[in-house]
């Protein structure tokens, strides 16, 4: 057995739910008010000055959306769980530091008949 006075205690895991818990504090959900941010909403910085209260990881969020970044790109960035990063995310927007835009809409694909016409074309050269 061993004698509780004697155990080490465990090292603070990076990714931890321990540190999970205290980004958020202890929030789980983002506020109603704000409409859901999914994995492709884009977020880009409005303010590039973080304020000196700031946690880190809002201040890192401010840093690296200088250009319009998904929250899936944030979260990889950061090492966070996506539902931690909309949580941060949610503050920021509410302070407006950050702001949300839609992901840019996929092109539509060109006519195939258009794109074979083209390669009939090409070959025939």
């Amino acid at each position: 057995m061993s004698d509780p006075k004697h155990e080490q205690p465990r090292p603070w895991e990076e990714g931890g739910p321990e540190r999970l818990y205290v980004i958020t504090s202890g929030r789980s959900q983002s506020a109603e008010d704000h409409r859901p941010l999914d994995m492709v909403t884009l977020i880009v910085t409005k303010n590039d000055v973080p304020g000196s209260s700031m946690q880190p990881e809002h201040a890192a969020i401010i840093h690296i959306c200088d250009y319009p970044l998904s929250v899936a790109e944030i979260s990889a960035y950061l090492h966070l769980p996506v539902s931690v990063v909309t949580v941060l995310l949610v503050d920021l927007l509410e302070s407006g530091h950050v702001e949300a835009r839609a992901p840019i809409p996929t092109a539509s694909l060109p006519d195939v008949e258009l794109l074979e016409a083209v390669m009939h074309g090409l070959q025939n050269l």
